[in-house]
């Protein structure tokens, strides 16, 4: 009888420069930009702990030591909330790693690409299957998102993409999956092109931030050439799996906000500042308080151009 696996492990690539975001960025990993109360790399592993997954590997870079500072223990900072009484705010901070959770830092001392990030954790990974969760695509689902793809590769054990699609002029700012549906949700994986021009795209199904690989693909990175932009691709070390096992795309289901841009860093802060469980409330009556004045400043500008024409 085959053995069943499970994902026990996360990879998270966060050695990136951010320099969408300078200056905010300089200093400080994208990685810990706030949405309303949290930092993004703080969503992603409570989605792969909700998964199941205990532990969590960080493949960092220079200047990304706020994270591993964020995963520790602040022993002034507890003291002080010690002595002051602050129970809430204390068992707050412990929350963000469980006893249960370990986190493990390994550095990538080059920026060679998302491939390269991932082979720098196979020592780490070692034989097992794994995670990969990108903190910039922050992504909200009920159950969560990886989750819903643990309970997939717990029937199939294979490699599972998370997909979505996307407009059409769009499939170069993604690995583009082709194949053939197999459900409405499950698309078995024929082949995947990074980044392909509008024109030669096989499909508008693009690869989201969250994936669950088998340790093959340590092999398939170390052997391939430089992709698009030079760069070490992981969809391209996907790619290779395809000739000796079956690879699977999920439609998941939920939202995705591509944190690493502003525009799907302020969309994500609303959408969760109007669902927060303090904040929510008074929150979404601003909004639609503003939404009423914002609307009364257009309709009145309005008047007066035409009264101007008069």
């Amino acid at each position: 009888m085959k053995a069943q696996f499970k994902v026990h492990k996360a990879v998270f690539p966060v050695a990136g420069l951010g320099t969408r975001f300078l200056p905010a960025t300089k200093a400080s990993p994208k990685e810990m930009l706030a949405v309303v109360d949290k930092p993004l790399i703080q969503y992603a592993v409570e989605e792969a702990y909700a998964a199941g997954i205990r532990e969590m590997i960080f493949v960092t870079g220079r200047n990304k030591r706020a994270i591993e500072d964020h995963f520790d223990t602040a022993y002034e900072l507890e003291a002080e909330l010690v002595t002051s009484g602050k129970d809430e705010l204390m068992a707050l901070l412990r929350s963000i790693k469980p006893d249960d959770m370990d986190c493990v830092y390994v550095r990538q001392p080059r920026a060679l690409g998302l491939g390269h990030a991932v082979l720098c954790a196979e020592r780490l990974v070692r034989d097992e299957p794994f995670a990969v969760l990108l903190a910039d695509d922050l992504m909200i689902g009920d159950p969560p998102i990886m989750q819903q793809m643990t309970g997939l590769f717990g029937k199939h054990q294979c490699s599972i993409l998370a997909v979505q699609e996307v407009p059409r002029n769009q499939t170069n700012r993604y690995g583009i999956v082709k194949g053939q549906a197999i459900s409405s949700d499950l698309v078995n994986i024929e082949g995947l092109i990074e980044k392909p021009h509008p024109s030669v795209a096989p499909s508008n199904l693009a690869v989201a931030g969250r994936y669950i690989l088998t340790p093959a693909i340590f092999d398939r990175i170390r052997e391939q050439p430089r992709g698009a932009g030079g760069e070490i691709q992981l969809t391209d070390g996907i790619a290779g799996l395809l000739g000796n096992e079956p690879v699977l795309a999920y439609r998941y289901h939920g939202r995705r906000y591509d944190c690493g841009s502003k525009l799907g860093l302020l969309q994500a802060s609303v959408v969760l500042g109007e669902t927060h469980p303090e904040l929510g409330r008074e929150f979404a009556a601003w909004l639609k308080d503003r939404q009423k004045l914002s609307q009364a400043y257009i309709e009145d500008s309005l008047y007066w151009r035409q009264y101007d024409r008069q």
